[in-house]
């Protein structure tokens, strides 16, 4: 689909604005000097804008098409779920029962599991239960991780560095209580995360195992292991946030590549290929405190939670990814993307850290090593953002925000990755030379 007549790419972003609050839906969807982009269609590893230009696509909604853009075997099995049974919010489905079979099958900590909508809600509830099986206030999270709009998770993510160290909201409206009740830590920091169980009264630790919404800070070895430690010998819970990292970095998330059990796990994005569902599983002796068991403390509810149609999403996502060399493909091919943006740029002669794991990729501007948040302050976001605007000149599209990942899906080809990093270099040579 295409914009024409009337309709231009202008023209529908003019008229977004005068009724959509910032003409978008998401604040992350609002990009400067992107204001009259408008997404016409989806294929593949590919969208076409308003004007009718086709993007090689390596944003990919901040992760969840996997398999690509408009899988024919997933739409499939939403539009036969949509075609046979709807949401009643009441009961449940054949559906939802398979999927919580295969998610419980898949990932190692996972013994129940409850489907939700959003990751946001999906962590949510996560920190509602620890809060209640322990009776404690605080909760643990880490600067650079996100976890969501809710109030207690809603800060310290991408920071400045006058706010490092101290509390910086997301949000206006937030009561100071609920901030004062999440302790903010360094990432890769077993130590600080010991000093704060023993001074406060922590429900929960959450974190992503590899904090993906500041690109790719991967976890020092011992530190996962080390917090699941920590959080059994102080009687905190554990909760991995894998709405990104989980069902991308493979069925069993990354707890299975680690080999660390969380007590709760939080799924979402490439859970369904971008279909709005997501899950929260842990140990049975955690969700049955949920009230979908009758008389029991911490409320779950939803109307759209296990849509079958959703969950048909996830159970075709899931089938794909058993019976076709899915990961194998996207790593491969992260793989090289990794390995040729790191040569181009030494080539160049241009401080770089090229990080990521499995599909996902980010070019850091910086001299290493990249451990915590802190190390990120020094990235050259100019060259960073610029590099990005000037690959959309050669019909490749990274998000153009500072410390934002990208991502190869199933649709991606060879062909594609060397389009990448020639477009790559040209675009780096062209911002470079601009300051010259």
């Amino acid at each position: 689909m295409t914009v024409s007549g009337h309709d231009t790419a202008a023209s529908l972003a003019a008229r977004a604005v005068r009724v959509i609050p910032g003409g978008v839906n998401s604040g992350q969807r609002r990009v400067p000097g992107l204001e009259e982009l408008v997404i016409a269609g989806t294929a593949g590893a590919t969208f076409t804008d308003g004007e009718g230009r086709v993007f090689t696509d390596y944003h990919a909604a901040f992760g969840p098409p996997l398999l690509g853009h408009n899988d024919p075997d997933v739409d499939a099995a939403v539009a036969a779920a949509a075609g046979s049974v709807g949401n009643m919010g009441v009961g449940v489905s054949p559906v939802e029962i398979e999927v919580a079979e295969r998610l419980v099958a898949a990932v190692p900590s996972i013994e129940k599991v409850l489907l939700t909508a959003t990751g946001s809600e999906a962590t949510f509830h996560a920190l509602r239960l620890a809060r209640t099986v322990t009776g404690r206030r605080h909760v643990i999270k880490f600067q650079g991780c996100y976890h969501g709009w809710h109030d207690a998770v809603a800060m310290n993510v991408i920071s400045p560095a006058e706010r490092v160290g101290g509390k910086d909201p997301l949000s206006g409206g937030i009561l100071p209580e609920v901030l004062d009740a999440t302790l903010v830590l360094p990432f890769n920091d077993a130590d600080a995360v010991e000093r704060a169980l023993v001074d406060h009264d922590v429900a929960a630790i959450i974190l992503e195992p590899i904090p993906h919404n500041i690109g790719a800070v991967l976890p020092l070895p011992g530190f996962l292991e080390r917090l699941r430690e920590l959080a059994t010998a102080h009687g905190a819970v554990l909760v991995f946030d894998e709405v990104i990292t989980g069902f991308r970095h493979g069925l069993g998330g990354y707890q299975a590549v680690a080999g660390v059990m969380p007590d709760l796990t939080t799924l979402g994005k490439a859970m369904a290929n971008g279909w709005p569902v997501s899950a929260l599983g842990g140990t049975a002796e955690l969700m049955d405190l949920f009230s979908t068991t009758p008389g029991r403390p911490a409320f779950f509810a939803g109307t759209f939670n296990g849509h079958p149609a959703m969950a048909a999403a996830a159970l075709a996502t899931i089938e794909k990814l058993e019976r076709e060399p899915v990961h194998e493909h996207v790593f491969r091919l992260g793989e090289r993307a990794r390995t040729g943006l790191q040569e181009l740029y030494d080539r160049l002669g241009v401080p770089a850290v090229v990080s990521g794991f499995g599909s996902v990729f980010v070019s850091y501007f910086l001299e290493g090593p990249v451990v915590r948040y802190d190390d990120l302050l020094r990235n050259d976001v100019d060259l960073f953002v610029g590099y990005r605007r000037e690959l959309m000149r050669d019909g490749i599209f990274e998000l153009p925000l500072n410390l934002k990942r990208s991502h190869v899906s199933y649709a991606h080809t060879d062909e594609d990755i060397d389009r990448l990093l020639a477009a790559t270099e040209a675009a780096v040579g062209r911002v470079l030379e601009a300051r010259t």
